[in-house]
């Protein structure tokens, strides 16, 4: 294989230097798991939303062969005012949700709309589920299973690939914060990154990617 340019695209859980003190930061964790010759940039900026995306994709290399993007969890951040409202069933908890859902799934289709227009391989990631240690872990797990319906069918739907961070940041030492990377945890969303660079897979077709051995 050729050697690429790996784009970094998305929000903080790719931009997260500001969170791992004077340890290496996703961007430069996946620079020593690929190939001599190989590159990585990175686009992502801290704090941004779904519709960032389009305007960091103005900043792409003229070179860029691969394109990583994680992005929504800030998204689905603008909505958490919601977990304290009340609700007179189950049902009418559901269906403000998928309102929710809806409103998410404008802004993030468009976005993959955006990189797919690109026609470079690329790969979408789902948003974690923050630390198991945190009290309000497993309603935060299922409300954001909601948007992670949205990012997974939207892959699917364009072709794209998905790394699944549910899959990947699964223990307390992968956080820096309740919402961001660590070393730890960038090192093994690094290493997924790499898994879906290098590995050959027929275009047009998704896969799900979590660099873990199996």
């Amino acid at each position: 294989m050729a050697a690429g340019h790996v784009v970094l695209l998305g929000d903080s859980i790719l931009d997260n230097g500001a969170y791992v003190g004077t340890g290496p930061d996703v961007v430069a964790q996946l620079r020593a798991e690929l190939p001599d010759g190989w590159r990585a940039s990175l686009l992502a900026r801290d704090g941004d939303v779904s519709r960032g995306v389009h305007e960091q994709l103005r900043g792409l290399p003229s070179d860029a062969t691969h394109l990583v993007v994680s992005v929504g969890g800030n998204d689905a951040l603008a909505f958490a005012h919601v977990l304290d409202q009340r609700a007179g069933s189950v049902g009418e908890a559901l269906t403000i949700l998928g309102g929710l859902q809806g409103q998410f799934a404008v802004n993030y289709v468009a976005m993959v709309g955006a990189v797919t227009a690109l026609g470079l391989p690329a790969a979408v990631c789902t948003i974690y589920d923050t630390p198991l240690s945190l009290p309000t872990q497993p309603a935060i797990r299922t409300g954001i299973a909601v948007f992670n319906d949205c990012i997974t069918r939207s892959a699917f739907a364009a072709g794209l690939s998905l790394i699944d961070l549910r899959l990947i940041c699964t223990e307390d030492a992968d956080y820096a914060n309740p919402i961001e990377p660590s070393v730890r945890g960038g090192a093994k969303i690094a290493r997924a990154i790499a898994a879906f660079v290098l590995e050959e897979h027929p275009s047009a077709r998704s896969v799900a990617v979590t660099g873990i051995p199996v």
